[in-house]
């Protein structure tokens, strides 16, 4: 039992050291400034004394400096850049499916990865929260590579004990547990109910980033013949017969008008998305995502 247990410890390892491998590349090459670009600290402090320059704001003339020196200086600002980024992540049974690249679950255990690193460069404090149906795990934040190599553990390998999915208990305990402003990336495959009023209200609070984890056969299903389907969550299984194109229409139809009311709630709040598969690249969606917020906060 030792020896099964030190080749199951050393294969964590080993996943962890691949995403950690991966995800800080990514953020090295191709995301350093992307993260940085797209969200505001907490405010502006104070940076400096220096004399004035043509173009300089008047406003911000330190008469005293100029009163002493006899000629006229500035106070300078800095934006205070520190933040504090929580990951929300949805570990529900639905979340352990995949049938292409990634588990979803696997996906996004490496989208916190990827951000982590680019929060750590940025010297941000990043925490994790971990739901079912019940709050399973909080890891307060902190900085520091072995800070993230622990979230990145907990959000691959901890068993939850839940068997559904709550959103919104999920977003009123950010709410209590944070009273200052953060930056809350809430990762999940959304299949739950009635959490736009907990959504909006944590989004007046917070700077929410809701990312959607999809998986292409939940958008469209292939014809495989008589299929039987198990919801992970309720325990219920459906005997399908996915020959039936009818069948395959309606279900094609659903999971679109799915996709587009969800899309609908966040617009409704003003709670910015990103909508991310396992079959396709998300690298891309993210830094077309991080540019958008970087024109945006120009205005």
């Amino acid at each position: 039992m030792q020896i099964v247990g030190q080749i199951i410890y050393s294969n964590i390892i080993k996943k962890i050291r691949k995403i950690q491998i991966v995800t800080s590349r990514m953020v090295t090459n191709v995301f350093a400034g992307q993260y940085q670009s797209a969200f505001k600290g907490k405010g502006i402090e104070f940076g400096e004394v220096r004399e004035y320059y043509p173009g300089d704001d008047i406003r911000f003339i330190d008469w005293n400096v100029t009163a002493r020196t006899g000629r006229p200086h500035v106070k300078k600002f800095v934006e205070e850049r520190e933040l504090t980024v929580m990951f929300l992540l949805d570990i529900s049974p639905s979340c352990c499916f995949g049938t292409v690249n990634y588990l979803k679950s696997q996906l996004a255990a490496e989208l916190c990865s990827l951000l982590s690193f680019a929060a750590v460069k940025n010297n941000d404090k990043i925490g994790l929260i971990l739901f079912t149906d019940r709050i399973e795990k909080f890891i307060p934040p902190q900085k520091g590579i072995r800070h993230v190599l622990r979230i990145v553990r907990d959000a691959l390998y901890f068993k939850p004990e839940g068997k559904g999915t709550n959103i919104s208990l999920a977003l009123e305990y950010v709410n209590r547990v944070f009273k200052r402003r953060t930056v809350t990336f809430l990762l999940s495959d959304f299949y739950s109910s009635n959490f736009k009023n907990p959504l909006s209200i944590a989004n007046k609070r917070h700077d929410i980033v809701a990312i959607t984890i999809n998986d292409p056969i939940e958008m469209k299903i292939p014809n495989l013949g008589m299929v039987n389907l198990w919801d992970a969550e309720t325990g219920k299984s459906y005997l399908l017969d996915t020959s039936d194109s009818e069948l395959r229409k309606e279900y094609d139809r659903n999971s679109h008008n799915l996709i587009e009311e969800r899309k609908k709630l966040f617009r409704s709040i003003n709670v910015d998305h990103i909508d991310i598969a396992t079959d396709v690249p998300y690298l891309q969606n993210l830094i077309k995502f991080f540019g958008m917020r970087k024109r945006r906060l120009r205005f």
